[in-house]
């Protein structure tokens, strides 16, 4: 009693639209997982192959420019062939881009790295555009909201714990301030870190490739039917896309923020890790659950290795502010709300810039709260306002998240020429920015009911 027609449709009913779902979430968290483990790889391999700021910050490049190459190649991907084999091909490329990374582990070979990250990427752009409507559609159309939502908490919870897991295993011992050097022991402890890393999320990618090889005729079977559209081609989305003034607007907000929060993630352990901020403070200690997370060695001062777990709480902060920002979006305007979180973002950055010191290292930490609501928000906003159909929008919107490949890379650059905190000033620039695009939003009329696909 209670269930829906479709759970009668296939072999199992409810037992295999749970078990599917369950398999999408994880889905979920692994992506979340993965992306986060760039911020502590990040801070090890300036250490590991004695790089600069800027050299260290391609292992981010080399990630995030992934989604510029294959976000419109993935949409018409899953066009043709729909969200399993579209998932089995992406969570192919990702084992592939684990066999890279394990390969560069063992050799020590920094351009290794680069190409298996980018592979990582490319898996992990496609299980993205697939794996939002598979959740949504597994089950009862009723929930369909609620399991979206359910799977993108794991998604978060993944992000929460990427650091601290990639801290424990790539930074121990590892120094990176003028001066220091990293022993041979040292370094081979952190790149048999980054092994077994791998190893084990190369694991969890076959287990779950296997469940969608054998459950892929039940799966299929679960999800109602895509209703038939005429095929569009990748050069007439791009052409439509850039047609539209909101479109190329809305691209270039997500261009700004993923950049600036990609930047501040990877460059968070080493800012912390400084002596101006917390290399030679204890301060971070005296907070209960974060000096609980953090823990201590027993040395003064935040080792990188501690400083790469707090950076933990830059992703958790995102994930309370998404639950607080859901409940704020229901009382104020979404570009209101938009316009107050990217003005107190860039005036916490500006505090970094300009006052500095131990407090600095707490306020950067706490910028991962008001980034919470902006993506999804610039998301929805350039939807509802472009005058294209919304794939064309959503892939360009997708595209642009390549901000993350290219503005950490100058911010790196910055950090090199300046220091970290003067480095915050980039930043401040792209939220300072991103307000000036909410207040325009609020202006501009909407075209049409937005069709929303997360993808972040």
């Amino acid at each position: 009693m209670g269930q829906s027609a479709q759970d009668y449709a296939v072999p199992g009913g409810r037992s295999t639209s749970a078990a599917a779902f369950a398999a999408v979430t994880v889905l979920f968290f692994a992506w979340g997982f993965i992306t986060s483990m760039i911020d502590p790889l990040v801070a090890a391999v300036k250490g590991i192959f004695t790089l600069s700021d800027a050299e260290a910050q391609l292992s981010a490049f080399a990630f995030f420019i992934a989604y510029g190459v294959m976000s419109f190649p993935a949409a018409a991907l899953i066009a043709r062939f729909h969200s399993i084999p579209s998932i089995l091909t992406a969570l192919t490329t990702m084992v592939a881009g684990c066999l890279v990374m394990l390969a560069a582990a063992n050799l020590a070979i920094y351009p290794l790295v680069l190409a298996g990250l980018f592979m990582l990427a490319s898996g992990i752009t496609i299980l993205q555009v697939a794996a939002n409507p598979l959740a949504a559609a597994l089950g009862n159309p009723k929930w369909s909201h609620f399991r979206l939502t359910f799977s993108q908490t794991f998604n978060s919870f993944g992000t929460f714990l990427g650091p601290l897991i990639g801290a424990h295993l790539f930074l121990e011992g590892v120094e990176v301030k003028d001066g220091a050097t990293i022993s041979d022991s040292v370094r081979a402890q952190a790149l048999a870190g980054i092994d077994a890393a791998y190893f084990w999320i190369c694991g969890l990618i076959i287990a779950l490739l296997l469940f969608f090889w054998v459950s892929r005729q039940i799966v299929n079977a679960a999800v109602p039917p895509a209703p038939t559209r005429a095929r569009v081609g990748i050069g007439e989305l791009i052409r439509e896309a850039c047609s539209s003034r909101w479109a190329l607007f809305g691209a270039l907000a997500i261009f700004l923020y993923v950049g600036a929060e990609v930047a501040i993630g990877t460059q968070m352990a080493l800012f912390l890790n400084s002596d101006a901020v917390w290399g030679q403070s204890e301060a971070p200690f005296g907070v209960p659950l974060l000096g609980f997370a953090m823990g201590s060695d027993g040395v003064p001062g935040v080792s990188l290795q501690e400083a790469g777990k707090a950076v933990a709480f830059y992703w958790g902060g995102a994930m309370v502010g998404r639950a607080i920002g859901s409940a704020l979006l229901a009382l104020a305007p979404a570009t209101r709300l938009l316009a107050a979180f990217t003005a107190a973002a860039c005036l916490l950055c500006l505090y970094i810039v300009f006052v500095g010191g131990a407090t600095a290292g707490f306020v950067a930490l706490s910028i991962g709260l008001v980034n919470s609501i902006m993506f999804p928000v610039i998301f929805t906003l350039t939807l509802e306002r472009s005058s294209a159909r919304a794939e064309a929008t959503s892939g360009l919107l997708c595209t642009a998240i390549i901000g993350g490949a290219i503005i950490p890379v100058l911010v790196g650059s910055m950090s090199d020429a300046m220091g970290y905190a003067a480095a915050f000033a980039l930043p401040a620039l792209c939220y300072a920015l991103l307000c000036i695009f909410a207040f325009a939003a609020g202006r501009a009329p909407v075209k049409g009911a937005a069709a929303v696909v997360s993808v972040h």
